[in-house]
């Protein structure tokens, strides 16, 4: 099969998106798949190096002017066997460009579009934003084929846009680094080798980018209440880019037993260290498209604290401790010192009940494999190229 995966350009904030359209890259390359990257090229961006609001603009020049004039040179190359994938329905603009042609579009999230929406007080979108938003809206709706990462996922994607697929199905992520539990010896001796010292006793930790649906807030008015109810609270460690003059304010209610301790930057090694050693994962996101870390965290053994609804709930199961979602008119603190409650219930486990809720955090995380989803994927991609074809014979013949 010819595949063409149709990404981000390298330009655009945030890099998960290529490194999602480079992973699948490789997995149907080693499949024997032939596969190509599209993606805009810095042009007209280029001419603004440090003009921010001029570079934004200019990107979406780049993106939704020439980029499509090459998309449409580039097709008539292809072999009549190829597949258009769009590796992140934000790209639904370039959709109309391939809708008569065999083509899936890959579903993340509708965070955006579902703020555009105005669905989310804690994050009002402005008005030029909610006019990009029901642009990409407009070109992805033109899909006939869709795959998502949950069924929370896939039931936003039918909530809030008026798609009408030949196909919509969900096929979940695979953990994209090996994650498994580490000793807990060898685990101190990786992070101690980067320069951090883990207490005896273990610590509580968090990741995420500081998005506005990650909580962090309510993550740190969490563990302000767990420490105030203990002499020697465990550390929390927020990883990840966390910052923000909100987040200081909110730092500043850290009891004085308490101790929170930031990190950026941290390895891959360090990072599954951390997984592997933490007494438990904090994250009561208040929403999520998927929720890597729950399985991250769960593949090493690490118990996770998080919130009562999907996506979390779905790909956390039946061995996370659950929180309720902290919305909009709720009392953070009131909610705080509730799930602070919840958290202690997981840090008092006796020795026996924390190893059997380890081992099962780590059996369940292991339904969530990359081959897996490359399987999933394949299958639909094989289907979809196979329905097309059926139908040009089935013209064919009626003529």
């Amino acid at each position: 099969m010819n595949i063409v995966l149709l990404a981000h350009p390298s330009f655009v904030e945030g890099q998960s998106m290529p490194r999602f359209a480079h992973m699948l890259m490789e997995a149907f390359q080693q499949r024997g798949h032939k596969v190509q990257i599209w993606s805009p090229k810095p042009v007209v961006i280029n001419i603004f190096p440090t003009h921010w609001h001029m570079r934004k603009w200019a990107g979406y020049i780049d993106q939704y002017l020439l980029f499509p004039a090459r998309i449409r040179r580039k097709i008539r190359q292809q072999s009549a066997d190829t597949l258009y994938v769009f590796c992140d329905q934000a790209l639904g603009p370039w959709v109309p460009l391939v809708r008569n042609l065999p083509h899936v579009v890959h579903v993340h999230d509708l965070l955006a579009l579902r703020s555009a929406l105005r669905e989310f007080p804690e994050h009002p979108t402005q008005f030029t934003g909610r006019m990009y938003q029901r642009y990409i809206r407009w070109g992805f709706e033109k899909a006939s084929n869709f795959i998502s990462i949950s069924q929370k996922t896939r039931d936003d994607l039918h909530r809030y846009s008026s798609v009408k697929p030949n196909r919509s199905e969900v096929v979940y992520n695979g953990l994209n680094y090996p994650y498994t539990p580490i000793p807990t010896e060898r685990a101190r001796e990786i992070l101690l080798t980067a320069g951090y010292k883990v207490p005896e006793s273990g610590m509580l930790m968090h990741i995420s980018g500081n998005q506005w649906y990650k909580n962090v807030k309510g993550v740190i008015r969490v563990y302000a209440h767990y420490a105030r109810t203990l002499a020697n609270p465990l550390p929390l460690w927020l990883i990840g880019n966390i910052q923000g003059k909100d987040i200081q304010e909110v730092l500043s209610e850290i009891p004085a037993q308490g101790n929170v301790l930031q990190l950026r930057g941290l390895t891959s090694e360090a990072l599954h260290s951390c997984y592997a050693i933490a007494r438990a994962l904090i994250f009561p996101s208040l929403e999520e498209g998927f929720g890597w870390p729950i399985i991250e965290a769960q593949a090493c053994g690490c118990p996770v604290l998080t919130t009562a609804q999907a996506p979390m709930s779905e790909i956390g199961g039946p061995d996370c401790f659950y929180v309720p979602r902290l919305n909009f008119n709720d009392d953070s603190q009131v909610w705080a010192s509730n799930a602070a409650a919840t958290l202690n219930d997981v840090l008092k486990l006796d020795t026996q009940a924390y190893i059997d809720l380890r081992a099962r955090c780590v059996k369940w995380a292991s339904r969530f494999q990359t081959d897996s989803a490359i399987d999933g994927y394949m299958r639909i991609y094989d289907d979809i190229v196979a329905s097309a074809g059926s139908s040009k014979l089935t013209c064919v013949k009626e003529r």
